[in-house]
């Protein structure tokens, strides 16, 4: 595949010079098709605003002045009657006339039940949310394709830029900066060596022990542990999630204009992809074992302990480039993938071969484009979602499959599995993360570029439990509420 020009998932915005003169160029061309285009996504849109108040709990719209690939929940900070705050991370990818930043925000999660249903669908697209408020920035050495936290304390994130080093931050122990034209970039606390190529997307860190994993264009999957840097006097890494203190040894401050910053090499490098490592995932019940995808269509499963070569390759997982996989953390047998041929694959591991032959447990085919992220639920072992570049966010639910009620009440136009879409997005959805410490919440982030030339729409929201709870549950309140109001609507 030597020649072909780099994909990017969320195009680097265009310097505003250059930006203008294409758009002149391009003026006179496909005018008819884009103007027919957006009236289809504004018309899906407005229809998608209209029912806000009917299918959500709880929505927040956030405008972003500049793009951000990458969206991940911190640790939770406060509890209060009726909202919770948390951390928020985010990036702003921007066109070079100020620096890229990480963005650490503090977002007020409104709790269940609490929104009034009128209130979450009166937002102004164009405004901020005033539940998002930024709280630090970190002026990021080039722009940030991925974020990932560390799982035993979520203040020590990861990023990938594009370069071959993975960049280790403790969020709570870094400066704020001002993101001013010329400012020298934020010093990372640790630096991860070992990539020969850049590694711009795949990115994992594991939750039962302080290990990363990357994968990149040098077509190999990489591991590392950053225990030896974990001072005695810092939390302990087992403690609970959001635990405060750096696990990060501080050779100076975070404005060392001389230095990058410490940095150590890998445990092992893993060979057996044929083309970019574009997503890797830890399994969940063990810190040696973990898979990855690629461009080459591979989904590979290594195990550290018997060597650096594939335990399992599955080659034709798809019909094109995979983008993303996910490990259940309910069932390690079940992992899903996620490609350009948009759709959505749930395989089982029990039914791979050692010649590398496996099909998958199950297709789901609801997206009209390629799939960018997918993402199993916390909260429920057979649900997950996945956000594409269609600009929508599908949830699924794997039971749903097989269940024969469920298909003949769907009819042949909703695909199977398919139980809740989020259409608040009008452009790619390049990233989204459920909330751990709140169920059923999600945040979710679109790239804007084709459709406004800029910037990108953050959203945080919970669909009304009434979709998924079991239903024996939703028809027994219904009943009581049915017979409230006819007990209210017979007094004189």
């Amino acid at each position: 595949m030597e020649g072909q020009v780099p994909k990017k998932r969320g195009r680097k915005p265009k310097p505003k010079d250059e930006k203008e003169q294409q758009q002149q160029q391009s003026a006179g061309k496909m005018k008819e098709g884009k103007r027919s285009q957006q009236h289809s996504v504004d018309d899906k849109y407005s229809q998608w605003k209209a029912l806000v108040p009917v299918l959500y709990d709880w929505l927040a719209n956030h405008n972003l002045v500049w793009p951000s690939l990458s969206c991940r929940w911190g640790p939770q900070l406060e509890q209060s009657t009726y909202k919770n705050r948390q951390r928020l991370y985010l990036s702003e990818q921007t066109d070079g006339s100020v620096p890229n930043t990480l963005v650490i925000a503090n977002c007020e999660v409104v709790k269940p039940r609490v929104a009034a249903a009128e209130h979450i669908s009166q937002f102004n697209e164009e405004a901020r949310s005033p539940f998002v408020r930024k709280h630090k920035t970190i002026i990021h050495p080039g722009e940030v394709n991925r974020i990932r936290e560390l799982p035993q304390n979520s203040s020590i994130v990861a990023t990938h830029t594009d370069s071959p080093d993975v960049l280790i931050w403790d969020v709570e122990a870094q400066p704020n900066r001002h993101a001013v034209l010329g400012a020298v970039n934020s010093r990372p606390d640790l630096i991860l060596t070992g990539h020969q190529d850049n590694a711009e997307f795949a990115l994992a860190m594991c939750r039962t022990e302080p290990f990363v994993l990357s994968g990149g264009k040098d077509k190999s999957v990489v591991l590392w542990s950053i225990q030896d840097h974990i001072t005695s006097s810092a939390t302990d890494i087992s403690g609970a999630k959001g635990s405060s203190g750096s696990i990060i040894k501080k050779t100076g401050d975070g404005n060392d204009k001389n230095a990058d910053g410490p940095s150590i090499g890998p445990r092992s490098v893993y060979h057996g992809h044929e083309d970019t490592v574009e997503d890797v995932t830890f399994c969940p019940s063990s810190a040696q074992e973990f898979c990855s995808v690629g461009d080459d269509s591979y989904l590979i499963l290594w195990d550290a302990r018997v060597g650096t070569s594939p335990v399992i390759k599955v080659e034709k997982a798809h019909d094109a480039d995979l983008h993303c996989v996910d490990w259940n953390p309910h069932d390690d047998n079940l992992i899903l993938t996620g490609s350009a041929d948009n759709s959505v694959r749930m395989f089982d591991r029990r039914n791979f071969t050692s010649n590398g032959v496996g099909s998958p447990v199950h297709k789901f085919e609801g997206h009209k484009a390629a799939v960018l992220c997918v993402q199993w639920c916390p909260d429920k072992s057979s649900v997950f979602g996945s956000s594409a570049e269609d600009g929508l966010l599908n949830i699924w639910d794997y039971e749903k499959v097989g269940n024969k009620t469920e298909r003949g009440a769907r009819g042949r136009s909703t695909p199977l599995g398919l139980f809740f879409q989020h259409a608040g997005h009008r452009d790619k959805v390049v990233d989204f993360h459920w909330n751990t410490y709140d169920p059923w919440t999600v945040v979710s982030v679109s790239d804007d570029c084709d459709t406004t030339g800029g910037g990108g729409t953050l959203q945080i929201w919970r669909m009304s439990d009434l979709l998924y709870r079991p239903e024996d549950e939703v028809l027994s309140e219904l009943e009581k509420l049915k017979s409230h109001v006819v007990a209210c609507g017979s007094k004189p």
